[in-house]
């Protein structure tokens, strides 16, 4: 079993991410999307929350139902990039939808990814923020998903722990506390994607943007992008592609 990151639902307004250069599909009455690389960002709106409210993975067992480590989880076929032109799946991942319609598998066709005017190509990782990152590798272990490295790091001048998934063409970094064993629910925390030119889409965010710097992985770049100036509500980061 091979899990992979389909769908990520976020409770942004549609408006806003066009407005920060991403190509946001809108077909019929379809829950308007942007299409990054393989994946769909599906904006479901702010009257659901904030930030990143539930995601949609491929490789599920069939009838699965629920939450992964606290993660409201819908299983998909595994065709990603795609509009749909039906508003359940996003609405079946909402905590304040029926549970029982949450077991909806997403069946959206595949489709070429979008082009976005700021320059993102794909997706480099999802932070997933865990209090209790051993709870949280067993999480992925019962669905066949083994850790790809762990690391020790910093963030906010805190130290942390830092272990690396990948589920398909994305990757899932757990963050916590080294020590941590805590017994909230996990929570989908930042994107970083990767653009084709990170001096380029720098310019293109402006006085939106951190300057750019080396990344933690060698021969590549960063910006932290300012979302909140933008009305994301989702952590923000654009990187260099791998070379």
């Amino acid at each position: 079993m091979t899990l992979t990151v389909d769908e990520i639902q976020v409770a942004d307004a549609p408006d806003a991410w066009a407005r920060a250069g991403f190509t946001v599909d809108s077909a019929g009455d379809a829950v308007p999307c942007c299409r990054v690389g393989g994946v769909r960002i599906r904006l479901v709106g702010p009257h659901h929350g904030s930030g990143i409210v539930g995601w949609s993975l491929g490789g599920l067992p069939a009838g699965f139902s629920g939450e992964l480590d606290g993660i409201v989880t819908v299983r998909s076929d595994g065709c990603a990039a795609a509009a749909s032109t039906s508003t359940d799946v996003s609405s079946a991942a909402l905590a304040d939808v029926n549970p029982a319609a949450a077991s909806t598998p997403t069946h959206a066709p595949r489709a070429a990814p979008a082009e976005h005017p700021n320059g993102v190509i794909a997706i480099d990782h999802v932070v997933l923020l865990s209090p209790d990152p051993d709870r949280t590798v067993a999480a992925m272990a019962a669905f066949g998903e083994r850790p790809r490295r762990e690391r020790r790091g910093e963030l906010g001048g805190q130290p942390i722990r830092q272990i690396f998934f990948r589920l398909g063409e994305v990757i899932v970094e757990v963050v916590g506390a080294p020590a941590a064993a805590g017994d909230g629910p996990s929570t989908l925390w930042g994107i970083t994607y990767v653009t084709a030119d990170i001096d380029a889409t720098a310019e293109f965010f402006g006085e939106h943007t951190a300057a750019v710097k080396p990344a933690v992985q060698p021969g590549r770049r960063i910006t932290t992008v300012r979302h909140r100036e933008l009305d994301i509500s989702v952590r923000t980061a654009m990187i260099s592609a791998r070379h």
